[in-house]
């Protein structure tokens, strides 16, 4: 099908990020924390100052019900009168798969619908438009300002919460919506959401997998860019005609970028912590990210030793994608956390902002709590069970909930039974070779981050090498050898817990500091949300709705202009076109990442002289994929798609100099569809031809 062991050949790269660009200067910048907008509070004076931009909430009004969440996990929008929806091909690809009939390959082939009757219906799929939005924190606060107990005002606040919705479920303008209680502002703020959901979505067209993910994972975070990361659907209604959604749509700008234009993303960003306090970015910085990064490369590594074996396993390269996808994405975050500039710049605001108050409190309390909590950072990441932990380790955590079942006054031998039965399953593959690397790699993650003041790693391996120790449990264990197991498994209470099995006594060292950590973790949870609650409140105080707060996979508007950038010494154009795709593609040799389809052979000078992707100041993220970007006429000028390299510290700050979001052009869309796929009809519906 396609070259993918050239791939899974192509050692990762993890970029050293160098911010030599950055000035030197950690002053804090007016948007570090970003221009992630609600439609509660869409900045419309800043919108005047920064882009001579008079938008009114009719304009507003509009923009937000063109929208769309797409499923539960990327953002959509509608781009035409009939229900045809956009989106990118890596939110698509997931629930393609089932369309498929016999003999066909969307990853090799696209799809496209010549007539309506050929669109297919996605089952499961559905996508929300956000038609109603109400602040109701007055009516929150009201009940809950004057509780001191975190627990207690919690169980106010959703108790008030359930009889808002309720309230607002019988209003006729909302009924039939999905409702959603937003919290913003770690509770300074609360929206009520009212969501129409359209389930009957069905797919129109979805170009190959090779121009959906062109340059995969070794272009991934990069720019220049030659990427047609789209998809188009349909939403059809309850009596099976498509969606009437004339009155909110992008309409398609084939030629709206252009140098410094302002351009605004809409769509849902995922998750961002710029609220963090310096005390919890250090920790971030020292263990959270460190630990989870060592985790997520060595099973990369091994996942992709395994894909060398076997390179037609579709679902292996999968993994490997989505765990190098993570990676780059972390270890930019962690380059961000590490980078002086960027963290001197939280430090400030940080100081600015408890100066003002006078109330250290909070965020003392919340330095005292990871204090504390530093100690069980590694454990709750590496001693946990889980699909990528290996056999040992789940079995560790079978064996010692089994010595706890053994051992309770209500033993009950049903339950053991089936117990034994689980024990005998997971150790039946123990003395697998890529179980036995699984668990050497543990025992090495173990040696390594193991805090002084909480020791879990000495205990089992006992001066050895995490190599030695491996090794030398595996050939002690009974657990790999069958009869010897039913000997350990017919043990009664006393006698098991004298037994010293390695296996054994391994989990009576790595479960019980597991569970500490994660007691120590969640019996602070809703302590520390109270503190986190203070600091953002104290932030809100001091700032108000001049800053956004963090994303929350929630509609935003994000604003920016169409801007090149330097970079190794030269500088990125607005625009990449068809033509660098080609070059892209003839410099590797055809070879996948880089190859394209057949039917791409022989482009027309028309098509190679199309722009495909462009980039421009946007804040973005994860969720965000899927969204148009449109221009102050309300028309979609691109898809977003991606964002570089430097983009990636937009986790805790914004970086408005160097950050850049990556996006499909509309025109190479339209370019695309015109000269490759001869998808007339698709033409005519976005450029209104057809009206």
């Amino acid at each position: 099908m396609k070259n993918y062991k050239v791939i899974a050949l192509v050692a990762l790269v993890f970029t050293t990020f160098s911010w030599t660009q950055a000035q030197q200067d950690d002053t804090p910048k007016r948007f570090d924390f970003g221009k992630m907008w609600t439609f509660e509070n869409p900045p419309k004076d800043w919108f005047v100052e920064a882009y001579d931009f008079h938008a009114d909430e009719e304009w507003f009004s509009d923009v937000r019900k063109s929208a769309l969440r797409f499923a539960t996990w990327c953002s959509a929008s509608f781009v035409s009168p009939d229900g045809l929806i956009m989106t990118n091909h890596h939110c698509s690809r997931s629930v393609v798969g089932p369309l498929q009939k016999e003999g066909e390959s969307f990853d090799d082939e696209g799809f496209y619908a010549e007539t309506r009757q050929q669109e297919r219906k996605a089952d499961g799929l559905f996508v929300e438009q956000l038609l109603m939005v109400s602040d109701i924190t007055d009516r929150v606060h009201s009940v809950t300002r004057n509780i001191s107990n975190p627990d207690r005002q919690g169980e106010v606040r959703d108790s008030i919460l359930a009889i808002i919705q309720a309230e607002f479920s019988e209003k006729d303008s909302w009924k039939d919506l999905r409702l959603q209680v937003v919290t913003y502002y770690s509770g300074g703020k609360y929206s009520l959401y009212g969501y129409k959901k359209y389930d009957d979505i069905r797919l129109v067209m979805i170009p190959e997998l090779q121009l959906g993910f062109y340059g995969g994972d070794p272009d991934n975070f990069t720019y220049p860019r030659y990427n047609l990361d789209c998809t188009f659907w349909r939403a059809y209604d309850e009596n099976g005609d498509p969606v009437n959604s004339s009155a909110n749509y992008y309409r398609f700008n084939t030629d709206g970028v252009h140098e410094n234009e302002p351009v605004f993303v809409v769509g849902n960003p995922g998750r961002t912590e710029r609220y963090r306090t310096v005390a919890q970015l250090e920790y971030d910085r020292d263990i959270r990210y460190p630990v989870t990064l060592e985790y997520l490369k060595n099973r990369h590594e091994i996942l992709s030793e395994q894909y060398q074996k076997n390179p037609d396993n579709d679902q292996l390269l999968n993994q490997i994608f989505s765990l190098g996808n993570t990676i780059k994405a972390y270890t930019g975050i962690l380059n961000g956390l590490q980078d002086n500039h960027f963290f001197g710049r939280k430090i400030k605001m940080e100081k600015s902002i408890r100066d003002v108050t006078k109330d250290e409190s909070p965020w003392e309390n919340l330095e005292g709590s990871y204090e504390m909590l530093s100690k069980h950072g590694a454990a709750v990441t590496l001693l946990g069970p889980g699909p990528l932990k290996g056999a040992a380790v789940n079995l560790m955590h079978e064996i010692y909930a089994y010595q706890e079942a053994l051992t309770s006054e209500e033993a009950n031998e049903e339950t053991l039974e089936e117990m034994r039965a689980s024990i005998r399953d997971q150790s039946g593959n123990l003395d697998d070779p890529l179980q036995k690397k699984y668990f050497k790699t543990f025992l090495q993650e173990i040696s390594k981050f193991s805090p002084d003041n909480n020791d879990f790693s000495s205990p089992i391996l006992e001066g050895r090498s995490p190599k030695k120790a491996a090794m030398e449990i595996m050939d002690e264990t009974w657990f790999n050898k069958e009869k010897k197991l039913d000997k350990i498994l017919n043990l009664n209470s006393k006698k098991f817990m004298k037994c010293d099995d390695p296996l054994i006594e391994a989990a009576r060292e790595i479960v019980p500091t597991f569970n500490e950590a994660v007691r120590a973790f969640r019996g602070t949870s809703a302590t520390r949300d109270s503190y986190e609650q203070e600091v953002a409140n104290a932030v809100f105080k001091v700032k108000g709705t001049d800053l956004p707060p963090d994303a929350t996979f929630t509609l935003r508007i994000a604003d920016g202009v169409v801007k090149g950038y330097e970079y190794n010494g030269t500088v990125a154009p607005i625009k990449t076109t068809y033509f660098g795709m080609y070059d892209r593609h003839y410099s590797n040799d055809k070879e996948f990442p880089w190859s394209l389809p057949e039917k791409w052979d022989d482009p027309s000078l028309d098509l190679l002289k199309s722009p495909l992707n462009f980039v421009s100041t946007n804040d973005i993220i994860g969720g965000n994929s899927g969204s148009a970007i449109i221009n102050r006429a309300k028309e979609a000028v691109g898809l977003i798609f991606d964002g570089n390299i430097e983009s990636l510290p937009g986790n805790f700050i914004f970086d408005e100099e160097h950050n850049r979001s990556v996006s499909v052009h509309a025109g190479g869309i339209v370019a695309a569809l015109k000269h490759v796929y001869s998808a007339d009809r698709l033409v005519e519906e976005l450029t209104g031809m057809n009206e």
